[in-house]
C-alpha cells in the first residue's frame, strides 16, 4: 500500500471515529480535546460535530491554518507531557472525548509519548468516553474498540474510557 493509500486510511478513520463520538456522547456532558492542532483540519471537524462543547487543543505551536485557530482561552500550548496534566489540574469537567495525533517521523518516541500520556488522557476522561489516536494504547483503562465505518488500517485506534 502506498503512503497515500495509508494517509487516506488514517484521514477516514479519524473522520469515522469524530462522527461516531458525536452520536455515542450526544446526550454526555463535557468537553472535547485536540492533543496535536496541527494544520487544523481535525479541530476544524471537531468544531462542526460539537457545536455545543469547548473543544481544548494542545499543541507545541500554532502552525494551524488561519481559519483553524482556537480561541486563546482554549488554546495550551507547550510539551504535551506538562500541558495535558496542568489541564487536568484546573478540574474541569470530565471530557467526553479525546481525538490524539501526537506521532511523530521518530515512531519510538511517539510510541514512548503516548505510553506516558496515556494516564492522564484516562484521569481527564469521564467513563465511557472516548479516545481516538494515532498511536497504540496498551493501558487498563481503555478498552479497545473496532473502528467505525468499515475502516479498516493499523494507524489509527478507537478507545473506550473503563473506570
Amino acid at each position: 500500500m502506498s503512503r497515500l493509500d495509508e494517509f487516506i486510511l488514517r484521514m477516514q478513520a479519524q473522520r469515522a471515529c469524530i462522527d461516531e463520538v458525536a452520536l455515542r456522547m450526544l446526550d454526555h456532558p463535557g468537553p472535547v480535546l485536540e492533543v496535536g492542532l496541527g494544520n487544523g483540519r481535525t479541530y476544524d471537524h471537531l468544531r462542526l460535530k460539537f457545536p455545543q462543547r469547548a473543544v481544548y487543543v494542545f499543541d507545541r505551536e500554532v502552525a494551524a491554518h488561519p481559519d483553524c485557530i482556537p480561541p486563546a482561552e482554549l488554546l495550551r500550548l507547550g510539551d504535551f507531557r506538562t500541558s495535558i496534566p496542568a489541564y487536568a489540574r484546573e478540574k474541569h469537567r470530565p471530557a467526553i472525548f479525546i481525538h490524539a495525533d501526537v506521532g511523530s517521523s521518530n515512531r519510538a518516541a511517539s510510541t514512548r509519548l503516548a505510553v506516558e500520556l496515556a494516564p492522564s488522557w484516562h484521569d481527564i476522561l469521564a467513563p465511557g468516553a472516548c479516545l481516538a489516536c494515532d498511536q497504540l494504547i496498551e493501558h487498563e483503562g481503555f478498552e479497545r474498540l473496532p473502528l467505525p465505518g468499515g475502516v479498516v488500517t493499523s494507524q489509527y485506534h478507537f478507545y473506550r474510557c473503563v473506570k
